[in-house]
């Protein structure tokens, strides 16, 4: 277990790491300095040009939300292995009535060499779901029956206006080259004009965008408005409100300057490709040049669920075969990562980050069921796993999903201090820190992921935050990573705690709450929102 210990540590992601610079950094200078030399925003560059791969693109989006809009549109979220497409009604009372179909994206269409395949199946979605749950509006009436529609399209896209958007390049297992430098929502429209539907693609959105209007919308009146907003799910970004005066580059589409501010997509996803500062193992490495990518997205590849499980299993797969760990001791490991036979332990991509949240939540004296996800999700037979191995598959996820967890911390800080919104607020009392997650609940295969999702919504009492809600920062968050890892936020919060300009007392004034099915919904929002001001 010794050298299990050894190699769970290189995923350790120290307060030291956070608050201090890298090696090749003044060390003399603040620590205000330095985070600006090695801040995820990159000290603004984004803002004034759009060559860097930290792009901070304009969303175009520049009203929050109120929880006072009404009406019909639709929703679609392209952003990763899953599509959903939504038709939302807005009762204007901060409460709305959604209707989702969701579908697995065929592998085929994700790496295929013409745009119109994908596109051609997405329109194809819309067409079913309308069919299903407003048939009349096919029925040829006019312009009074077109839907307006919001695309989540959780890919770095530099967007000209609010319904137009550039595609920069793939991420998150996708590769079309033919669409790279296209207009997706252009190329979106065409495919719905050809089956003569009465849609019009109102707005590009990013899925952290989505997310804030979700929650933003669904918030009491009262509440502080949602101003950040986070995806960890099959990838991450994060969006937040910025001030007009300081987006210096040219912005071509037509801008509404009205609130004096515009949401700003970081694309954090490729922060520090260069390696500068994040954390690398070995482990890392190969998970990068195994990828469709090598040497971008860096930070999404230490992050997002795309990437966690196929880290966790480059780990194990070299323990197996390690004669000192002898881990799985008996299963084949004559079948390489490429051959077709192969068990998901020996096959890239075959494991999803799913097992790392069981792994973390299941703390019964022999992991019972963690044994049997090993079993389902590895492909170990049952009669070669103990609860040795399963105890070693629980450190090892826990160091990769915790230093994932910190790392979005890490980037969630940098955003909260830059926008120095904490420093308006008034403080209040030392903070006590949030309690401790009791995870050894007795547990059975059925209620494992419900159990996951409890502890999730519990893990933060509404309590611990200050009643004067001048004091708090909302951040709307969403991802199947956030939502079903255990204590993912809490160890968020640890890293918020460490970061100076934020502290203790800072990190009680954030409130994190989640939008499920954020982006989707909040696509429509917006579209609803965008084509009001049209």
């Amino acid at each position: 277990m010794e050298k299990v210990l050894e190699i769970a540590a290189q995923f350790d992601y120290s307060d030291d790491e956070i608050l201090f610079a890298p090696d090749g950094y003044d060390h003399s200078i603040s620590e205000q300095e330095i985070a600006k030399q090695c801040s995820i925003l990159d000290a603004d560059e984004g803002l004034r040009e759009r060559t860097p791969a930290m792009c901070q693109i304009p969303t175009y989006i520049t009203h929050v939300a109120s929880g006072t809009e009404q009406g019909s549109a639709l929703g679609v979220d392209l952003g990763g292995t899953n599509l959903r497409v939504c038709l939302v009604e807005l009762h204007g009372d901060t409460s709305y009535h959604a209707v989702q179909a969701k579908t697995i994206i065929p592998p085929a269409l994700m790496v295929s060499h013409e745009a119109t395949e994908l596109f051609s199946f997405i329109a194809g979605q819309i067409e079913m779901l309308i069919r299903t749950h407003r048939p009349s509006s096919l029925d040829g009436l006019g312009n009074a029956d077109v839907f307006n529609l919001g695309l989540t399209f959780s890919f770095p896209v530099y967007q000209n206006a609010i319904n137009s958007g550039i595609l920069l390049r793939w991420t998150k297992g996708f590769d079309i080259p033919s669409v790279v430098g296209q207009d997706v929502c252009q190329l979106l429209q065409h495919q719905i004009d050809l089956r003569n539907l009465p849609v019009k693609v109102t707005a590009l959105v990013n899925d952290a965008a989505g997310t804030i209007m979700s929650r933003a919308y669904s918030l009491p009146a009262d509440q502080t408005r949602t101003s950040i907003g986070t995806i960890f799910g099959t990838g991450t970004n994060g969006v937040y409100l910025e001030k007009l005066s300081k987006i210096s580059k040219t912005l071509p589409g037509r801008t509404d300057d009205s609130t004096g501010e515009m949401f700003v997509s970081i694309e954090w996803g490729s922060f520090d490709n260069d390696l500068s500062v994040l954390p690398n193992t070995e482990y890392d490495v190969e998970v990068n040049q195994a990828s469709i990518n090598p040497g971008d997205q860096m930070f999404e590849k230490r992050v997002s669920g795309m990437f966690l499980g196929e880290l966790l299993r480059t780990v194990l797969a070299k323990l197996h075969h390690d004669p000192a760990i002898r881990l799985f001791d008996g299963c084949n490991s004559d079948v390489s990562c490429e051959s077709e036979d192969a068990i998901p332990l020996h096959k890239r991509w075959a494991v999803d980050s799913s097992i790392l949240s069981v792994a973390e939540l299941d703390d019964t004296e022999d992991l019972q069921i963690l044994q049997q996800k090993i079993v389902d999700s590895l492909g170990i037979s049952p009669f070669l796993l103990g609860s040795a191995d399963a105890h070693v598959v629980k450190v090892i996820a826990h160091a990769i999903g915790k230093r994932a967890a910190r790392l979005g911390g890490m980037a969630l800080g940098a955003v909260i201090v830059k926008t120095e919104q904490l420093s308006t607020l008034e403080s209040f009392g030392r903070s006590e820190g949030y309690p401790k997650m009791d995870g050894r609940a007795q547990l059975n295969h059925a209620d494992v992921a419900s159990q996951i999702s409890e502890e999730n919504t519990a893990r933060h009492p509404v309590q611990s935050l200050p009643s004067d809600e001048s004091c708090l920062v909302d951040i709307g968050v969403d991802g199947s990573v956030i939502e079903f890892y255990p204590r993912f936020e809490v160890y968020m919060r640890e890293v918020l705690r460490a970061v100076e300009g934020i502290g203790p007392h800072g990190e009680k004034r954030i409130r994190i709450g989640l939008a499920k099915n954020g982006s989707s919904v909040g696509a429509a929002i917006i579209a609803l929102i965008a084509s009001q001001q049209a």
